[in-house]
């Protein structure tokens, strides 16, 4: 097929590969349910060549094909507003927590008291992700890059897991301490994170921040969510579906958030958190 297209302009290409994933779906689906399939496409070209229609560009990954001025960005600066009031609200208010988690992690295991990780932020600008320690010091990541693998693939049972068990945390994990497992539990490790967004590396509600070797296994249509979206301490998938959720079922939550995203749904997530972490479904 690619062979048969390659000197073809553009549009006359994206018009025969649709073609030929109809053609290959009608051959294996009934026709009624092909009906219900939309066939879309991306390109990513190395330059527009004038003859393909803005359409099938990602303006994700191509801001300059698109000329339309964006003009209206109040919702973004109050986003930001509320990022940064809600973040030193939080700091202010839960200072006795954190202190008094920083006492009992001092006391109960060696070791610093927060937990620094790169993240993957917004178009894969990588920051500094703080959390809560909650795994013993000098452990092996291995466990968890093979486990990230695994559920990338889709070889991870989700549906095992218990009401209330993170997708991207490991059942029985040797790494965690006891005071670890209820601060995770609880997700009061999470507390930290409000120096993230006060920075402006990451946003109170938004996707969850993936690792470097998480990213290196993504599928293409994954990159999406660190593209579109800046990270967030809660948001979609934390509330609705962090349990028993398969990582493409996070990912199509993710990508469902930033293109429904208002200051309505940030409302409605930041309200829901609280009951969900009360469920054992809090923020990650």
């Amino acid at each position: 097929m690619f062979t048969g297209i390659a000197e073809s302009a553009v549009a006359q290409a994206v018009q025969t590969v649709e073609q030929k994933v109809r053609e290959s779906l009608a051959a294996r689906l009934p026709q009624a349910a092909c009906q219900r399939i939309g066939v879309s496409t991306v390109t990513f070209p190395e330059k527009e060549d004038g003859k393909l229609t803005g359409a099938h560009f990602n303006p994700v990954f191509y801001p300059e094909i698109f000329h339309k001025e964006e003009t209206n960005h109040i919702p973004e600066t109050i986003k930001r507003a509320m990022d940064i009031f809600g973040s030193v609200l939080a700091l202010l208010f839960l200072s006795p927590v954190f202190a008094a988690i920083a006492a009992l992690i001092r006391l109960t295991s060696p070791g610093p008291i927060l937990f620094k990780q790169e993240r993957i932020g917004q178009f894969g600008k990588p920051f500094t992700f703080l959390k809560f320690r909650s795994m013993y010091t000098n452990n092996d990541d291995s466990i968890h890059r093979h486990y990230v693998r695994d559920l990338i693939a889709n070889k991870v049972d989700c549906e095992s897991k218990a009401e209330g068990e993170a997708v991207f945390k490991i059942r029985n994990d040797p790494r965690v301490t006891p005071l670890g497992a209820f601060l995770r539990k609880t997700s009061l490790d999470e507390l930290p994170q409000f120096f993230n967004v006060l920075k402006g590396e990451m946003s109170l509600v938004g996707p969850r921040p993936p690792v470097p070797y998480e990213v290196k296994d993504y599928g293409l249509w994954h990159r999406y969510r660190i593209l579109a979206g800046k990270p967030g301490i809660t948001g979609l998938w934390q509330v609705r579906g962090r349990s028993r959720t398969t990582f493409d079922g996070m990912v199509r939550l993710d990508i469902q958030y930033i293109r429904t995203w208002s200051l309505w749904l940030d409302l409605k997530l930041l309200l829901a958190t609280p009951m969900a972490v009360v469920r054992g479904k809090g923020a990650y």
